[in-house]
């Protein structure tokens, strides 16, 4: 996966913050003003549209004479693909994996297992009753810094 320039990421970001509801995606006017503090020029949102077109990154939909554009997918989608291809980068993804265990909060661990655990099938029955996990994990302020290099190791 590709990462983003400045004004990419700016773009993208204004795909990704659209309102739920305008699925039907924005177009270029649209996205310009949404980036109106940039002073950019209409012709060069439309230039970092069609690029991320040619990216794989944004999907468009011919609307009359324009194109509507909308992210093909997420945000956190993108983010973990950025994070699986660092991981390809060389080395062991084991001890990777292990020294990204070691660096995040006891929130944020705690999300990971609350999602490693959903994943295999050990929390919840359904999709809301998992949700509810994660968020109630993710809200938990007394949540401790849980040892997850450490059970990584002994995998």
């Amino acid at each position: 996966m590709t990462r983003l320039g400045d004004l990419e990421r700016a773009v993208m970001d204004v795909l990704w913050d659209m309102v739920p509801g305008t699925s039907d995606g924005v177009t270029v006017r649209e996205v310009a003003d949404a980036l109106a503090g940039r002073e950019l020029a209409y012709t060069t949102v439309m230039t970092v549209l069609d690029r991320l077109a040619g990216k794989g990154m944004v999907q468009r939909e011919r609307e009359g004479r324009a194109w509507r554009y909308r992210a093909a997918a997420s945000r956190e989608a993108h983010i973990a693909q950025l994070m699986l291809d660092a991981l390809d980068l060389g080395g062991s993804r084991d001890a990777a994996l292990v020294r990204f265990a070691r660096s995040v909060t006891g929130t944020e661990a705690e999300v990971l297992r609350a999602a490693l655990s959903t994943e295999a099938g050990l929390t919840g029955s359904g999709p809301v009753e998992r949700e509810a996990t994660l968020t109630d994990r993710v809200e938990d302020p007394q949540a401790g810094r849980p040892a997850l290099a450490d059970e990584a190791t002994d995998r």
